[in-house]
């Protein structure tokens, strides 16, 4: 029974091997088609077992707060909005050092309780969130949802860590992490500057950011660094005016 049992689990860790060496292919094996975190959200509703709405939810740096950098519905978009305006549940744990995390019952479930309840209204019964993170970079959380009670059983636990493992390898080796966390920064900052010249010269937004925009073209610095020279400066940059 013993000598079984041990030929029936090699056999299992050969076939989940073989799996998934075909989604690391199918991530990055069409160059025609650009690795996103969309792509990998799509991929896991068909990786794993009861999961019906994914999303991933990115780490918040410094005055950023975390965010979600893809999602598969509506339904997976409003239930991690709702985590991070009550700043509670299981992806934000998970993001924050909680490893993987389970509920199959929403409805009553102690950890989150506020979001918990509201997640419920939505009709999200069970949630699964493992922490996307590798020795050099913790990414954030690959989040299941599904409406279904106890929608996760452990081998879609297990799969789901495998594929967040494969995950975390081909995002960090597509660069998407650090791209979208410039973009980010780049947004946020533009923002405050769009804020300090609306203030400091009593302008519109709208004519705040149409200023930036045009000292960006006519001194030929890129939107993002002529936002940190106004912030640093809290004003218009003397060595930018054309």
């Amino acid at each position: 029974m013993t000598t079984g049992g041990t030929a029936e689990a090699r056999a299992r860790d050969t076939a989940y091997a073989a799996f998934f060496a075909r989604i690391s292919e199918g991530l990055l094996g069409d160059p025609s088609v650009p690795l996103s975190f969309q792509r990998v959200v799509d991929r896991a509703l068909e990786i794993v077992p009861g999961c019906e709405g994914a999303g991933i939810t990115l780490r918040g740096r410094g005055r950023e707060s975390e965010s979600t950098a893809a999602a598969t519905s509506e339904l997976t978009l409003e239930a991690d909005r709702l985590q991070y305006d009550l700043d509670e549940g299981p992806c934000l744990d998970s993001v924050r050092g909680g490893g993987t995390l389970v509920s199959d019952d929403l409805r009553h479930e102690p950890r989150w309780p506020r979001w918990a309840q509201a997640a419920a209204g939505l009709g999200v019964r069970s949630v699964l969130s493992i922490r996307l993170h590798s020795e050099e970079e913790n990414i954030g959380a690959l989040n299941c949802y599904s409406r279904s009670t106890g929608a996760f059983a452990p081998e879609s636990v297990e799969l789901a860590e495998i594929y967040a493992v494969h995950a975390t390898g081909v995002l960090s080796q597509a660069q998407l992490v650090t791209g979208l966390r410039t973009a980010l920064e780049s947004r946020h900052d533009i923002g405050v500057a769009q804020g300090v010249l609306a203030v400091t010269y009593e302008i519109s937004y709208e004519q705040a950011f149409e200023l930036l925009r045009r000292l960006s073209n006519e001194t030929n610095t890129k939107l993002r660094d002529v936002a940190r020279q106004v912030l640093t400066e809290r004003g218009l940059p003397a060595g930018l005016l054309p």
